[in-house]
């Protein structure tokens, strides 16, 4: 996206918001989505089951950011409308800005006149070889308008050194970052203006058809359906899911050709060049994956 000028990550409502710390991938088969990301290239961590609800995970650790892939492992409890995601597709459906302090978020948020709600804790459970452990959060929500066009709340990870081991972060693939999410909007002007009190007027470029707000983080970009498939109709069918919906995650690698031989090694069908290589949302649980080389 080279139509206006680069952004620099601005200053928001609190110093405690420090970007995108994970996406959300809506799997119908935990198992089977486990074994396609391993495919794909990346180290997949051990599961994780969340404590009184009926979901489980498997996450792609990445130097920064991550990747949840998340399922459901017993219909009965709770599944904070997974269910219902899943009824229409798999994919990409959420994501999960990153703090320092969920508690301090919450103050500063509330102080600018947003509505958050929390911090609520949260635990799971990860199963290791040799016993499980449990990582714990801070969860704060802020109410659907003042997260337009996504679903979208804040994680403080509180025992990062339970889920960030060294040999988690290594992967065949050499992905390193979560570079960028790309949400399809019949509105991109309206939605990524609306991030502007999170992030920050000097957060903001925009051009025909998108408009990105980038974090210290990662970046959100908000385009239309006509963009999307200017981006990445050449990886093969865009799938038919009505706006708004995120369609895609961008990861930085070491080594974009290291990447590319993955993928031909594994009989993975990808589109691309010199800058970028994009696998198509079909072999890879619903989510259009665009690789580029770190910077």
């Amino acid at each position: 996206m080279s139509e206006a000028d680069a952004a620099q990550p601005g200053t928001g409502v609190s110093a405690h918001l420090t970007g995108i710390d994970h996406t959300l991938i809506g799997v119908r088969d935990l198992e089977a989505a486990r074994e396609a990301w391993a495919t794909l290239g990346f180290t997949v961590s051990p599961r994780g089951r969340h404590i009184g609800w009926g979901t489980a995970n498997y996450c792609i650790m990445l130097e920064e950011g991550y990747i949840e892939l998340l399922g459901i492992v017993d219909p009965a409890q709770f599944t904070n409308n997974l269910d219902k995601v899943l009824e229409s597709r798999e994919g990409m459906f959420a994501l999960a800005f990153a703090s320092d302090d969920g508690a301090a978020l919450a103050q500063d948020f509330a102080a600018a006149g947003l509505h958050p709600d929390g911090p609520k804790d949260l635990k799971r459970y990860l199963e290791l070889p040799d016993g499980d452990v449990l990582p714990e959060f801070k969860l704060v929500y802020l109410p659907a308008d003042e997260t337009p066009d996504l679903k979208a709340f804040v994680c403080h990870h509180l025992t990062p050194e339970l889920i960030r081991r060294p040999e988690w972060l290594a992967h065949q693939n050499g992905a390193r970052r979560l570079a960028a999410v790309t949400i399809c909007s019949e509105r991109p002007a309206d939605a990524g203006f609306g991030y502007l009190p999170l992030f920050g007027e000097t957060a903001l470029r925009a051009g025909d058809g998108f408009v990105e707000i980038v974090t210290p983080m990662g970046s959100l970009r908000f385009v239309t359906p006509l963009h999307l498939r200017r981006l990445y109709g050449g990886a093969g069918e865009i799938p038919e899911v009505p706006a708004p919906w995120p369609a895609a995650m961008t990861i930085e690698v070491a080594d974009l050709d290291r990447a590319a031989g993955v993928l031909a090694r594994r009989g993975i069908g990808f589109h691309g060049g010199e800058s970028n290589l994009v696998v198509p949302a079909a072999a890879a649980t619903g989510t259009i994956l665009e690789f580029v080389a770190s910077a």
